[in-house]
């Protein structure tokens, strides 16, 4: 009887979680600022004004906020303590951030890979740099990014970071790393 409530309450809390899509086409601005519907024939680009189309986000000549030292998405490394994959408080707003910015940007991927450091068994570590890669995304998931545009992988202790035997070294070496695809 436990079983079957279980599976009842798995199930409903599987489709009542079922997110639904609410996008709507944005208007589409044509030549001296009228407002067309999206699909309502010809397209029309005149290169001048405030409303231009420029090949770089963020406008002409500006920098990618993810190659902008100043801003925090050019930050892509989350590090982790001895044997945790617990996200520390310090690197959440760092997640955030780059949830935030894979919700305004649909098309953008990214490949969150999980590292360890040398010590332990290679297939604890390779277990270890999956749950560190699946915890980040897990964070980012529910702060606004979605599945198909997050892929995780782990290296385990097969690509440090630094080559150390130390502390420090280890340190460097929990990890995960944020790779945004295409760049």
């Amino acid at each position: 009887m436990h079983k079957i409530l279980l599976a009842a309450l798995v199930l409903a809390l599987v489709v009542g979680c079922k997110s639904t899509d609410t996008q709507q086409a944005a208007p589409v601005e044509e030549g001296a600022g009228t407002t067309a519907a999206p699909g309502a024939g010809g397209a029309s680009t005149s290169g001048v004004g405030s409303g231009g189309v420029s090949g770089q986000p963020g406008g002409s000549g500006a920098m990618s906020p993810l190659r902008d030292p100043r801003n925090i998405l050019s930050k892509r490394i989350v590090y982790f303590d001895y044997d945790s994959f617990v996200v520390k408080d310090e690197y959440r707003a760092m997640v955030e951030a780059h949830a935030r910015y894979l919700q305004a940007n649909r098309s953008a991927r990214v490949t969150l890979q999980g590292h360890t450091d040398e010590r332990g068994s290679r297939e604890y570590n390779i277990a270890l740099g999956q749950k560190r890669a699946d915890a980040v995304k897990q964070l980012m998931l529910v702060l606004g990014a979605t599945q198909a545009q997050i892929e995780t992988v782990s290296f385990g202790k097969e690509k440090p970071r630094s080559e150390g035997h130390d502390e420090g070294a280890w340190a460097q070496n929990r990890r995960v790393e944020i790779i945004y695809v295409g760049e």
